[in-house]
């Protein structure tokens, strides 16, 4: 048994706003559920923001264009994007995480990190991760997967291990058989492209990037390589950030595909906008600067701010201030990932709600 020492667990919601929906309108149960842009029988413009697992099926997928989506699906039910909606359930799935964490950290709408080293061993974190997923079964009516690892890498990891529903616990002594036979892709932010670099050095697995001589991966891939191989090994000593604590809100996405088109680019950032200023409302904050971050491949990161003329928490004027912000970026290289984040944060309960930056 295993006492002593991190115990973290990411909880990470099932196809959430797709979920939602579901719960809403339980005749929808079993169908293949697609948020986002209206597809205009196949003609319209935009992106999907989530699906359930029977779109899946289909091949559709977050960030997909709606028109491709449809091409796919035609017969799926799509919904337009209700933040309201998932903003309150999210609240509900939040509150009861927080009965369980010594400490968490929301990084999404729909996904959080806890520590729950006070567990005392793995044995007694698994039992806490089933007893959260039966209440945000019982009491929220929706399924979440859980991580449990010694650390926020593994425990993302270990949260997508076996969705949907999934429980995967990954002891200390089990972080290096675990991560080995993963695909390297499975690291966070390492996507397609950096993969297909990977690979042309030999590198197909977790355990192949582990191995490698680090001075080599920091010669393609400059301070990200030295990152990249902590990871592999396991090595992730960040901890979990009290809401607290932190004064910015954020939502990023990574491609299936680097996409150059404008439309595909547009329409996720005004999505991940979107989500934003929802998270900022549920939160009773109001934000006064806005950034957008755009990676190309081989991390190559640019961000550009904007500062609002007074603080708000206007879905329009956010989306607007992204929009003028990625218009520079709308330069026919691909783009490889594509995120929003509202800082300068005024009310409420100040605090870090981004998707994990691992490989910045």
């Amino acid at each position: 048994m295993t006492t002593g020492g991190r115990i973290i667990l990411h909880v990470d919601m099932d196809s959430f706003f797709a979920s939602v929906e579901v719960r809403r309108d339980p005749s929808l149960a079993g169908r293949p559920v697609i948020v986002g842009a209206d597809p205009k029988g196949g003609t319209g413009r935009g992106v999907v923001s989530t699906c359930s697992y029977e779109a899946r099926r289909y091949g559709v997928r977050s960030g997909m264009p709606i028109s491709r989506a449809y091409d796919l699906c035609p017969h799926g039910v799509y919904l337009p994007v209700d933040r309201p909606l998932y903003a309150g359930a999210s609240a509900e799935i939040m509150a009861i995480l927080s009965r369980h964490a010594d400490r968490i950290e929301q990084v999404s709408i729909d996904e959080a990190y806890l520590d729950v080293s006070s567990a005392g061993s793995f044995p007694a974190a698994r039992a806490l991760a089933a007893a959260i997923k039966r209440e945000v079964r019982e009491e929220a009516g929706l399924t979440c997967s859980v991580g449990v690892a010694p650390g926020k890498a593994v425990a993302k990891i270990a949260s997508d291990y076996e969705k949907p529903d999934g429980l995967t616990i990954v002891a200390p002594e089990e972080v290096a058989g675990f991560l080995a036979p993963l695909p390297v892709e499975k690291i966070p932010g390492i996507g397609r492209k950096t993969g297909e670099d990977l690979r042309q050095m030999g590198v197909l697995t977790v355990g192949d990037l582990a191995r490698c001589d680090v001075q080599d991966l920091i010669s393609r891939f400059g301070r990200a390589g030295i990152q990249m191989h902590r990871l592999a090994r396991g090595i992730d000593d960040r901890e979990v950030r009290d809401r607290g604590g932190c004064r910015s809100v954020s939502r990023e996405t990574t491609f299936d595909a680097d996409t150059a088109d404008p439309s595909t680019l547009s329409g996720t950032l005004l999505d991940l906008a979107g989500d934003v200023a929802g998270t900022l409302a549920a939160d009773g904050l109001r934000c006064r600067t806005v950034t957008v971050k755009v990676r190309y491949r081989g991390f190559e990161t640019h961000t550009r701010s904007r500062t609002l003329e007074r603080f708000s928490d206007d879905p329009g004027a956010i989306r607007r201030a992204a929009s003028a912000l990625l218009l520079p970026f709308l330069n026919g290289r691909p783009v490889r990932l594509i995120g929003v984040r509202l800082s300068t944060l005024e009310g409420g309960r100040t605090r870090q709600a981004s998707i994990d930056e691992f490989l910045s």
